[in-house]
């Protein structure tokens, strides 16, 4: 038996999980995985059925088709870059073969010297979205997850674009799931390097809003259903070796877990 139509639940967190080699979508709820029969994107269906989490591995929550990424989107991250606040959001892709979630290993590129952590909010898109007005934004935005944006930072400053230092395999960290009823405009981001508190800002000091972002965004190119939008790192960004663990907290959120290993591990 399917049960369709089923009303959304306040705080609702929505996991992609896999279990008994099979992998899906479901409803977490204390500690109880409710599977989802298809994508959660749309009119949620679930089965007759239910798996404890401690059964399931957590997966990234989403699959998307692009991540789009902000440069430069707290006035505290841009001071500590030296670097002028920007007249209109700057953005940049990551590629879906980046992410990975939690507890996977983030691979530390033989190419680079200095692979630095940042925490941030990232968005999940709920259907699709073209040039959408700011006013209408919410109706886009599925909910809202934690976000590794690794980056090769010696490379970014060699090349002229963002592409390598920002687009190696595992160079995207989603996860733990996607909580959907959430304001994004007071949370705490802290990040921590094993144990150690390294990376703490708030939302509320972001230069360009998430309805300003999406609006933007969705102005230059078509956001798909899971497509998701990574909305800028607070300052403290810092390096990151092989053995190290990382940790993404984001207020109302949960935890990201992730380990660094060489290349090659």
């Amino acid at each position: 038996m399917i049960y369709k139509g089923i009303q959304w639940f306040s705080f609702m967190k929505i996991i992609r999980y896999s279990h008994m080699s099979q992998t899906g979508y479901g409803l977490l709820q204390d500690g109880v995985v409710k599977p989802l029969t298809g994508l959660p994107f749309e009119k949620l269906s679930f089965e007759d059925r239910s798996i404890n989490l401690g059964d399931v591995k957590l997966l990234s929550p989403c699959q998307p088709s692009k991540i789009i990424a902000m440069g430069l989107n707290y006035y505290s991250h841009a001071r500590e870059m030296e670097q002028a606040v920007p007249n209109s959001p700057l953005t940049f892709l990551k590629p879906p073969t980046a992410v990975i979630g939690p507890d996977d290993s983030i691979v530390y590129p033989s190419a680079s010297a200095r692979v630095d952590y940042e925490g941030e909010l990232a968005v999940v898109i709920k259907k699709t979205a073209w040039r959408v007005p700011a006013h209408k934004v919410d109706d886009y935005i599925f909910g809202y997850t934690c976000f590794n944006d690794v980056t090769a930072r010696d490379l970014q400053r060699r090349d002229n674009q963002w592409t390598r230092a920002k687009g190696f395999d595992t160079f995207a960290a989603i996860g733990l799931w996607i909580e959907t009823e959430l304001n994004p405009e007071n949370l705490e981001i802290e990040t921590y390097l094993n144990e150690q508190l390294v990376q703490k800002g708030n939302t509320r000091d972001m230069i360009y809003s998430i309805s300003e972002i999406i609006n933007f965004i969705s102005n230059v190119m078509t956001l798909l259903p899971g497509d998701v939008i990574a909305t800028g790192t607070p300052e403290g960004i810092g390096p990151m070796q092989p053995g190290d663990n990382v940790k993404i907290k984001i207020t109302r959120i949960g935890t990201l877990n992730n380990y660094v290993v060489a290349n090659g591990c």
